[in-house]
């Protein structure tokens, strides 16, 4: 299976925008044979630790920035993999969405989010792709065993991680290597691939991000890895598992 993780810039409050920049990459996706794609944390809208902000940006599934969304890659191949600020009735989750064809098929809500306002994911559903189970976690969740846990006792063999490092300049230099170090610890020890995709460059108020776009083999190795401070894509072709899933 050839996967796909896309550092891209972030951008804010322009789903629209961000719309055209997924089907950009997922129909570049198709034609490099790409079967899983990847993208940022809370990409769709932009990131934000804020209450207010967040409150604003959260879009509920059937809203028509992502109906609009899903309509434009109805003639994509390749699975996708997109974070967002979800409303679900009073309550707002960081979440994100599988897509498949135009497609919702599924999502995954952050059990362990740190914005201000967001509830806690509760489940943690898995999907095959092909030979592969993957499932999600997001961001600050790779912090925290038991949710990959959840993952691989349902035999998931993929653990994908839409990420957000856009922080203050102090702390985006301490978590530049501290969090591959710790990426590289959550392969080893669930024995899982893990594929993260982050968002790079200047953000708002003087924060910032380097990428932290990689993917890593169960046994902690870089498998690729994007350049900092750009938007890159991380592509690489994952071995034919050794036990075929059931279907």
């Amino acid at each position: 299976m050839r996967v796909a993780a896309f550092q891209r810039f972030p951008v804010f409050d322009d789903p629209a925008r961000v719309g055209e920049s997924v089907l950009r990459d997922l129909t570049w996706a198709d034609r490099n044979d790409v079967d899983l794609a990847l993208f940022p944390e809370s990409y769709f809208q932009g990131h934000s630790y804020n209450r207010p902000l967040i409150e604003r940006r959260a879009a509920s599934l059937d809203s028509p920035p992502v109906r609009e969304l899903l309509n434009s890659l109805t003639g994509v191949r390749a699975t996708a993999i997109l974070g967002l600020f979800e409303r679900r009735g009073d309550m707002i989750f960081n979440s994100a969405m599988v897509i498949q064809s135009g497609r919702f098929a599924g999502i995954y809500a952050k059990a362990f989010p740190i914005e201000d306002g967001c509830s806690p994911g509760t489940q943690y559903p898995v999907w095959n792709q092909g030979k592969w189970k993957f499932g999600i976690n997001i961001c600050n969740d790779m912090n925290y065993p038991e949710a990959a846990q959840q993952l691989t006792r349902q035999g998931a063999n993929l653990i994908c991680a839409p990420i957000n490092n856009m922080l203050r300049p102090k702390k985006a230099e301490m978590f530049r290597l501290r969090s591959v170090d710790s990426l590289q610890a959550s392969a080893r020890w669930t024995g899982c691939w893990v594929v993260t995709a982050d968002v790079a460059g200047q953000g708002n108020d003087g924060w910032f991000s380097y990428g932290c776009t990689v993917v890593i083999r169960p046994d902690g190795t870089i498998a690729n890895r994007t350049r900092e401070l750009v938007e890159d894509v991380a592509v690489f072709d994952l071995p034919v598992p050794s036990v075929e899933l059931p279907g």
